[in-house]
This record gives structure tokens, sequence and C-alpha cells, in this order.
């Protein structure tokens, strides 16, 4: 690897180190609601009770809507780096809200901050990763989001069941400060720097990630993206490119928020103790955790290898597999007394199957080919508006997953799930382009033939 590409693995490993606090909070409720349903580790006046639980589950996904927005409108005036910062404040301060919290109305206070945070940083992480990446690279520098959630993902559900409340809400607060330091250090992202009329900058900026020769060339690119005047939101979403890039991503992240693995994730420690294996709901947890960031790892090696498509193919139909497998696991168990054998480790073989398969495929390309959809004047306003319009679907998937399990059992839920899966497999080989080694403008070009 030559020094150019190392200067972009290490400007983009500082930004996305932002993202392990980001896994940290998108598994905080896991071990969480375990302890807080637990009358002798509540820190609660009594054991929460379990629609306070789906509320307090839910409302991150309600209120990502509203960084979504924010970040649609500061992105391309203040900067991703900026917007990154702020993702980080936020998120300090429903760290603390976590970690003084006595009452059920600041655990939902601190959740719907905490959503913010997350619609913030993942509207920005994705286009500043591509627009500091060369094409050669874009893909696997693209799924450090995914990595880096997943450090944080493990940490959290490693740690945090054998700790008490206290201490791993001090663990989530002190991760979130040290790894938003990096990010203040960093430049901004070369065509952002171009779009706002700093263009000597921008030529540094791009010397630095690219050399000289390839800065030249990238530099005349933007001097065409960006001679005309800058459109204005009414006109963007005017333009019959943008909405056609909207809606392929639009929506493959319906169908992304429908398959469930959210719920999954954040129910994994109680469905774990649903069975009756002898390994421990703490121990499997973490286990799990590990696998999250070992599939996140593997697509780093093989995402430009071998294209974007036929890994997010590969891997939804892996995930119809496992949830299939749940549940199957949840429709024997309410037939039989006792689940023995095989059956009673199929849940935890299916989690293995959903979290490596989503991991490895959907959660981390996802964000990289719906970046490289937009051109770089709509980059912006395309990542947080995909977003947004993934905000209900994800909303509503956590807010009543637990209620529906009650009311149908879980197997239909798991099995509904699977559907969506197949339909997200079926659009994506039919209707999405390989990105794979090409530029922003080769892109375009083929979404418009």
């Amino acid at each position: 690897m030559n020094n150019i590409y190392i200067r972009q693995y290490l400007v983009v490993f500082a930004i996305n180190l932002n993202c392990i606090s980001l896994g940290m909070g998108l598994s905080w409720a896991s071990p969480v609601l375990v302890k807080l349903a637990d009358d002798t580790e509540t820190v609660l006046d009594q054991p929460l009770e379990q629609d306070e639980g789906s509320w307090i589950v839910s409302v991150s996904f309600l209120t990502g809507s509203l960084g979504y927005v924010v970040s649609s409108g500061l992105v391309d005036v203040i900067g991703r780096k900026q917007c990154v910062i702020l993702s980080s404040v936020t998120r300090m301060a429903a760290a603390l809200l976590f970690l003084f919290a006595r009452d059920v109305w600041m655990l939902i206070l601190g959740r719907a901050i905490l959503g913010l945070s997350e619609g913030i940083i993942l509207s920005v992480v994705p286009v500043y990763a591509s627009e500091i990446a060369s094409k050669e690279i874009r893909g696997a520098l693209g799924v450090m989001l995914q990595i880096f959630t997943s450090i944080g993902s493990v940490i959290m559900l490693s740690v945090g069941p054998f700790i008490s409340y206290f201490n791993l809400n001090l663990m989530f607060t002190l991760f979130t400060l040290v790894t938003s330091i990096p990010t203040i250090f960093l430049p901004d992202t070369p065509s952002f720097l171009f779009n706002k009329g700093k263009e000597e900058e921008s030529k540094n900026v791009l010397i630095f990630l690219r050399g000289e020769l390839n800065a030249n060339d990238e530099l005349k690119e933007y001097t065409m993206n960006y001679k005309s005047e800058k459109p204005g939101l009414l006109t963007i979403f005017r333009d019959k490119m943008f909405q056609k890039s909207l809606g392929k991503s639009g929506f493959m992240i319906i169908t992304l928020f429908l398959i469930g693995f959210n719920c999954v994730m954040t129910y994994l420690q109680t469905i774990l103790d649903s069975t009756q294996t002898n390994v421990r709901s703490e121990v499997a947890s973490g286990i799990i955790g590990g696998i999250n960031l070992l599939a996140s790892i593997s697509t780093l090696m093989i995402t430009d290898r071998f294209g974007r498509k036929p890994i997010l193919i590969c891997t939804s139909l892996g995930l119809i597999v496992g949830m299939v497998g749940l549940g199957v696991f949840f429709k024997v168990a309410e037939t039989r007394a006792e689940v023995s054998g095989f059956l009673n480790y199929l849940p935890l073989i299916s989690l293995v199957i959903v979290v490596f398969c989503h991991s490895g495929g959907l959660g981390s390309l996802f964000w990289v080919v719906v970046a490289e959809l937009f051109d770089d004047r709509s980059r912006g306003t395309g990542m947080a508006t995909t977003l947004l319009i993934g905000t209900m679907p994800s909303f509503l998937t956590m807010r009543y997953f637990a209620p529906l399990t009650n009311i149908f059992g879980p197997a239909p839920v798991f099995w509904a799930f699977a559907v969506s899966s197949a339909v997200l497999a079926t659009f994506v080989a039919l209707r999405i382009p390989e990105t794979k080694g090409k530029s922003f403008a080769e892109i375009q070009q083929e979404l418009g033939n």
C-alpha cells in the first residue's frame, strides 16, 4: 500500500473513532434494559415496565429524523467535520443524562438526544469517508463506519452485563469524550472546501491525500461540477438524477429497517435468556458482538475485490436463513414444554448468522452504496434525506417489536423480517448498479443510462 492510501486510511480511521461511542450507544439498551427490569440492579424507584422499555428503545429512532434534518441543513454550510463534532457534543450530553438518571423520563430524554446524535453522524461520516477516499479504496474506507460501530458494540455487549449501571454509563461517557478528540485535528473534505471557495486549502488537502498529479485531475472535476451556481434544496429535489438516486436509496433503507436487525440486537440478551443452553446470555451476547466485529473486518478486505452487489445479495440471503431459524425455534417452543438438543441451540446459531450477514454486508455496505449514488453537490442532502425516509420504519419496528411478539408470538415477527430480507435482495439484484472502482461521475452516467 503506497503512502497516499495510508494517509487516506489514517484520516478516515480518525473520523470513525467517533463511531465507537456510536456503537456503544446503539447496543446500550441490551444490557441496560435487563438491569433496569431487575429490582436489585435498577436505579429507578421500581423495576422498569415493558412499555416504558419499548419507549426507551424506540425514541432514539424517532428523534434520529431530527438529526438527519440538522445534518442536511448544516453539512454543506459548516462542513462535514464540524457536523461530526456536533454529534459528539450531543452524544456526550446523552451520556451524562444516563449517568445521573433516576427517573424514566431522564432515560427517555437521554435516548432522544442520543438519536439526534446518531442521525447526524450516520448522515455525515459516510459522506466524509467517500470524499476523502480514492475510488480504488472507497469501498474499504466506507465500511470502517461499521467496523468501529461494531467495536463499540462489542465493548458494550461484553462488558456491560458484568458491571453496574453507573460504571457502564461512566464507561460510555469516557469513550465518547476520548474518541471525539482526534476529529478536532482533521481537515474537512477537499470537495466541501472547494465548494466554499477555499480553493487553495482544498488543493493542499488533495495533494496530501492524492499526490500532486491526481490532485490536479480531481480539481478539474470539481471545477466542472461546481462551474454553475450551487443549487438550492428545491432545485436539488427537482433534479431527475437526484430523484432516481433517492428512489433507489429510499427503498433500500425502508426494507433495511424492516429486516429488524436493530430489534434483534436491542433485545439480544432478552432473546438469549429465553433459551435453555449452558451458555450464559451475558457471555453469548459478548460472543455475538465479537462476530459482529469479525464480519465487518471481513467486508473491509473483500468489498473492493468482489464488488458491492454480490456481497449485498449473499448476505441478504443469509439473513433470511437466520430469521427463519429464529422463527422456527420460537414456534417449536410454543408447542413443547421443553426444548432440548439441537433446537435449543438453534436461536444462538441463527443469531450468529443474522449478525454476521448484517455486519458483513448490509450494515457495512449500505452506507457506502448510498453515498456513491449521489453526486458531489447533492451527496449531503441525499444521505440525510435517505435516512429521514427510514425514520418511520425504524421507529415502528423498534416501538412495536415487543408488543407484536406478545400478541402474535415471536415466530411470525421473525418470519416477516425474513420476507423483508428477500425483498431487499431482489431489489439490489435488479435495480442497484455496481459501483466498485468507478468514479462518482461514472456512477452518475450509469444511473442516467
